[in-house]
């Protein structure tokens, strides 16, 4: 079944096309990779899927609801989560509170009206929050300043904040950029968890070993254009896909 479908999507900047004439489709409980080399597209993309940037042109398409001119929150609330190249956290939190936030965010925001409905839903919420941070393996630290932790811990928890909102699709742009292989290797096990809840994942991920740990699909951007799109194991030799990647280097 699908849940997002692009269709004939542009985007230009100035006189630079960023997206050109777009399309992809995204089935169900499947991990979808885009990848590509550097300027090929794929943040803007991504952008584009929630509400950041408005395309010039196309649909962008969720569970047969066009989310173009969307804001990015009533995007978040359809369930569409999206975890960012740099985690972005609330620093000087602890690591429970970064968790309960965007739960209340993604509420119908009732508690701000009933005190004691709002007592009682965030005592829900404060439990649900720590069960999913039991399941992402920071519930030892969940006192902690968000601060204190390590980058792979920071994407942890910024995983753990897109769960707690109970999302249908979770974006996730360069999810172990910047991780050593042991913290990598712990993010791919991490979201393998994750698909086991059946959340659909888009991933833009320059690591291929992550990309073929867990990609069902994957497209590949080059100068804002889908060039390949298939099974990992049919991208990995494309020709069309190594002459992407540094005029013909093996990715």
């Amino acid at each position: 079944m699908e849940i997002l479908k692009v269709e004939g999507v542009n985007k230009s900047f100035g006189g630079l096309k960023a997206l050109n004439e777009v399309n992809l489709s995204v089935e169900q409980g499947n991990v979808h990779a885009i990848i590509g080399p550097n300027g090929a597209g794929k943040s803007t993309l991504l952008n584009c899927f929630v509400g950041r940037l408005t395309p010039d042109t196309g649909t962008v398409t969720f569970m047969g609801k066009n989310l173009i001119g969307i804001k990015p929150h009533e995007i978040n609330q359809a369930g569409v989560s999206r975890v960012f190249q740099t985690p972005e956290i609330f620093g000087d939190l602890s690591i429970l509170d970064n968790v309960v936030i965007p739960a209340l965010a993604s509420s119908d925001g009732s508690f701000t009206f009933n005190a004691w409905r709002g007592v009682r839903k965030r005592a829900e919420i404060q439990e649900k929050a720590e069960s999913i941070l039991e399941d992402i393996g920071l519930a030892e630290k969940k006192d902690v300043l968000a601060a204190s932790l390590s980058r792979g811990d920071k994407r942890r928890l910024e995983l753990a904040m897109c769960l707690v909102q109970d999302p249908k699709l979770v974006l996730l742009d360069e999810p172990t950029a910047g991780m050593s292989r042991a913290d990598t290797n712990n993010t791919i096990d991490l979201l393998k968890r994750i698909g086991e809840r059946g959340i659909t994942k888009i991933v833009i991920e320059h690591d291929m070993h992550v990309v073929f740990s867990l990609a069902n699909k994957v497209s590949v951007l080059a100068q804002g254009t889908v060039i390949v799109e298939g099974k990992p194991e049919d991208i990995k030799g494309d020709p069309r896909v190594q002459e992407a990647y540094l005029g013909g280097a093996h990715i």
